[in-house]
């Protein structure tokens, strides 16, 4: 009988930053590559802007860090700001328990939760499958809101 795999959250530290930047390429590529947007040094420039390790975490299944999450608590929502599982490990249901904890924390204080995503994304329809509903469009994104 399998062990079900181990969900964990660890600490970021700035140290840690390229290692990020890697990780959100890696899980973007396609994606952007699809609509014809893929730059690595604009992907690194966005992160960098808004990168804050103490709300960062590593996602880990087993002790491998398989990706990461930032979440930036606002005074009447929490940002998603980014949820970035490397390819190699997507489709195993690692982003719905990610998000699943974030439900559980969130809907304890009744905060909403707000996220972005690539219009062309598949992260788009793997949102609104958990429960996000669209509230805006712009040219290149599309946001999200899940009430608590």
């Amino acid at each position: 009988m399998n062990q079900p795999s181990t969900l964990t959250f660890t600490a970021t530290t700035p140290a840690d930053a390229d290692l990020l930047v890697d990780m959100r390429i890696a899980a973007m590529r396609e994606s952007l590559e699809r609509i014809g947007r893929f730059d690595p040094q604009r992907a690194r420039d966005r992160f960098l802007a808004s990168f804050d390790p103490a709300l960062c975490k590593f996602i880990e299944i087993d002790g491998v860090r398989v990706g990461f999450v930032l979440v930036r608590p606002e005074a009447d929502h929490w940002r998603l700001n980014h949820l970035y599982v490397l390819p190699e490990h997507q489709g195993k249901g690692i982003g719905a328990r990610v998000l699943q904890d974030l439900f559980n924390r969130a809907d304890a204080q009744r905060m909403p939760i707000r996220v972005g995503a690539l219009r062309g994304s598949d992260s788009n329809r793997f949102y609104q499958r958990h429960g996000f509903v669209k509230t805006e469009e712009s040219e290149w994104d599309i946001d999200y809101v899940r009430l608590a």
